[in-house]
């Protein structure tokens, strides 16, 4: 090892810090010393300096196991940036040519190569294994490590087979570092590479200058993507979404919308995705719109917000996502879009999987829905789950914490919830116990094991389930209940909860009201309308109109359509069309008044219509509708129409939605009548007629048991096509 300088020489010598960040330091001791360490680190906490400044200095060379190909590329750039030999660091993958993999390993054989980055996948061939045999090995560096965990948000069964490898190529130290990572996942590392003695060292996670909220997804959240990106103009963004074909959609809705955007993802050509990814670093372009397989180690100091489009699969990933903006220290805004559509789609994703690996994604996603949906401190909620404590009651930099609202008395709740999990032996999840509290009579479970018979059944059934969330989610975070991740999240009282059983103190919660999905509780849920007076007015001559053809008002215009009204004023019946929400047929039945009082509304206060802030869609889209409503003219089965379009059902009916929303007419009801009861469609057809509101949850709630969402749907496309159009 070097000695001719001190470590904060060379860290100057190397990176040009005066200093170090963090446990930084005393980590790169630990493993200058040759000792197997453990690295839990937020993202910008700069866990890559832990392991490349050893390597530098250590004889021999660092095997650093890295995940992504974009990763191993970005980093082995930067350490030649700062070295003066190109051969200091080098990577070995599927990119590679015969020819290049040949240069690779004559400079490691000759002792210049200090950190070589390989994919898991690479380190399991033969070849390798035989040539790193012959290597003075440093230690090994892995980066990632959650994708060993099967309860890590990025599982890969690869990383499972490292440590057999290790084995196989020669002992050395062990370095595994991690962004995120729960107890649980910590633990699952540690045994699997074998290192459970190794020095631990995990940072803080809380990061005070990101700002967390959570946004109701409506029909109109390109929209409001759109609109955010345009009133934040010139500043880089990640917008992720689950699926390969939304990236894309989206993508190029924003480029239709004149912002310097691109799509990333897996499925696309790895040149491509190379080139979009320096495209972003050099800020060719804005935003990124990704699968999460972008961003992983992407050393983008300056990123400004990150969206998340559609729920994440757990909090981990969500964590990790959201860590990519701000790294810098600067502001970084981080939105997340919810509908409880969203998260019943990805349970049925999980439908077919192993048993256990359902019980576990249902578990994380059951933690990213609490999250979603409390409103207490996310800052709080957030370090909770990485088992850290917040100790303040405000963080003052999240949406719950800027629009805090009402708290109440739960002291008695609290004991009766206590009870509960005492009396079901403390064998169940948090969703049983609520189950029990509010007296389920219909749940198998609860009568197989007799528990319809316990005192404390139905005890809680004058309040709803989202309270009794509220209620055990903040008895989680304050300590009186804790949940056994070793079997699936089944809850227990920790000591103080045996305590507070007996000797009960004030426990104020927050109700978990805030996404209720038609409440209006803060800003962010509140009426995006920048022109309060002209949204008025609008919303009268809505009602009158209503009043006129004797229907709700949503029929006429919903309300995303009037909020949009407000920002772009349209003044003539082209223009309302590129309104969502407006199509030819609606803004030829009802448009006239609306752009005319939109026009002397401008003219009398001398308003400067922003017309490039109008949000055009794109023309593959248009064409789709119009071969749906060409299907459906000859009356093909609408599943046999979403099959051939690549949509599930559920993407399906946003599509027929879209089309009667717009003011398309449609006949859907040689399809209803073979799907539906005539009993059914009539009810769920009243109840429409006479609701003032055509919010789905709301519809659910309100008719019978027997009703199945999609046949809400199915019904509400047939009444706002036959009333509306």
């Amino acid at each position: 090892m070097k000695t001719q300088m001190t470590l904060l020489e060379y860290l100057k010598y190397y990176f040009g810090f005066d200093t170090f960040k963090g446990d930084q330091e005393a980590i790169i001791r630990n493993l200058l010393d040759k000792k197997d360490t453990f690295v839990l680190m937020p993202t910008g906490g700069g866990k890559s300096l832990c392991y490349q400044l050893p390597a530098l200095l250590m004889e021999g060379t660092a095997i650093v196991i890295s995940p992504l190909i974009a990763l191993m590329k970005n980093q082995v750039d930067a350490i030649k940036h700062i070295s003066d030999d190109d051969n200091v660091a080098h990577f070995i993958n599927s990119s590679l040519n015969k020819a290049s993999i040949t240069q690779v390993k004559e400079d490691i054989k000759a002792g210049r190569t200090k950190l070589l980055y390989v994919a898991p996948e690479s380190l399991t061939k033969t070849e390798y294994v035989e040539f790193l045999r012959g290597v003075n090995i440093s230690f090994y560096a892995i980066d990632e490590a959650h994708c060993i965990s099967e309860w890590g948000h990025d599982f890969r069964p690869e990383y499972r087979r490292i440590r057999p490898i290790i084995n196989e190529i020669g002992d050395a130290p062990i370095i595994a570092l991690t962004a995120t990572a729960t107890d649980k996942v910590r633990i699952d590392i540690k045994k699997n590479l074998c290192i459970m003695d190794a020095t631990e060292f995990k940072s803080s996670f809380n990061r005070p200058n990101l700002y967390y909220e959570v946004r109701q997804k409506t029909k109109d959240v390109d929209k409001d993507i759109i609109k955010y990106i345009k009133t934040n103009p010139n500043k880089s963004g990640i917008i992720y979404c689950l699926s390969r074909k939304k990236v894309e959609e989206l993508a190029e809705v924003l480029k239709t919308n004149d912002i310097k955007a691109a799509a990333y993802h897996a499925g696309m050509d790895s040149v491509l995705r190379s080139a979009t990814q320096d495209d972003f670093l050099m800020e060719r372009i804005d935003v990124i719109v990704a699968t999460i397989a972008f961003g992983m180690g992407i050393d983008k100091p300056d990123v400004r917000f990150v969206i998340h489009y559609d729920i994440p699969k757990s909090l981990e990933g969500y964590y990790q996502e959201t860590g990519r903006a701000g790294r810098d220290g600067g502001e970084g805004r981080c939105i997340a879009f919810y509908s409880h559509k969203d998260l019943h789609k990805l349970e049925k994703f999980m439908e077919g999987k192993p048993v256990a690996e359902q019980d576990i994604g249902r578990q994380l996603l059951q933690e990213t829905a609490n999250y979603c949906e409390s409103s207490v401190c996310r800052r709080k909620l957030l370090l909770h789950y990485f088992g850290e404590d917040y100790h303040q009651d405000n963080c003052e930099n999240c949406d719950n914490c800027k629009h805090p609202k009402t708290r109440v008395e739960a002291k008695d709740d609290l004991v009766l919830a206590l009870k509960t999990i005492q009396a079901v032996k403390e064998n169940f999840k948090i969703d049983y116990i609520i189950n029990v509290l509010c007296g389920k009579e219909d749940v198998e479970l609860i009568l197989a094991h007799k528990h319809d018979r316990l005192e404390v059944f139905g005890e809680g059934a004058d309040k709803e389930p989202e309270y009794w969330s509220a209620v055990l989610n903040q008895a989680m975070i304050d300590g009186y209940i804790s949940k056994d991740v070793d079997n699936y999240g089944i809850l227990k009282l920790t000591k103080s909860g045996k305590r507070f059983i007996k000797k009960p103190t004030s426990f104020m919660i927050v109700e978990n009201n805030a996404f209720d999905e038609d409440s209006v509780d803060d800003e962010s849920a509140q009426s995006s309308a920048l022109d309060e007076v002209l949204h008025k007015m609008l919303i009268e001559l809505r009602k009158k109109l209503a009043k006129k053809y004797d229907v709700p008002p949503y029929i006429i215009f919903q309300d995303p359509s009037i909020d949009a009204m407000t920002t772009f004023y349209p003044v003539t019946l082209e223009e309302l069309q590129t309104i969502p929400g407006v199509g030819a047929g609606k803004a030829k039945r009802y448009g006239k008044e609306f752009v005319e009082l939109i026009k002397r509304h401008c003219d009398e206060n001398e308003i400067e219509r922003p017309v490039d802030m109008r949000v055009r869609t794109v023309a593959n889209k248009s064409l789709q509708k119009i071969s749906i409503i060409q299907s459906i003219d000859r009356q093909v089965a609408l599943d046999d129409i979403a099959l051939a379009k690549g949509l599930d059902f559920d993407e399906f009916l946003d599509e027929l939605e879209s089309i009667v929303y717009s003011g398309t007419k449609i006949n859907i009801d040689y399809f209803i009548e073979e799907e539906i009861d005539d009993d059914k469609v009539d009810e769920i057809y009243e109840y429409f007629r006479e609701s003032e509101t055509d919010d789905l949850e709301r519809a659910f709630k309100f008719l019978d048991d027997d009703i199945s969402e999609e046949e809400i749907r199915l019904v509400r496309i047939k009444f706002i096509s036959d009333l509306a159009n």
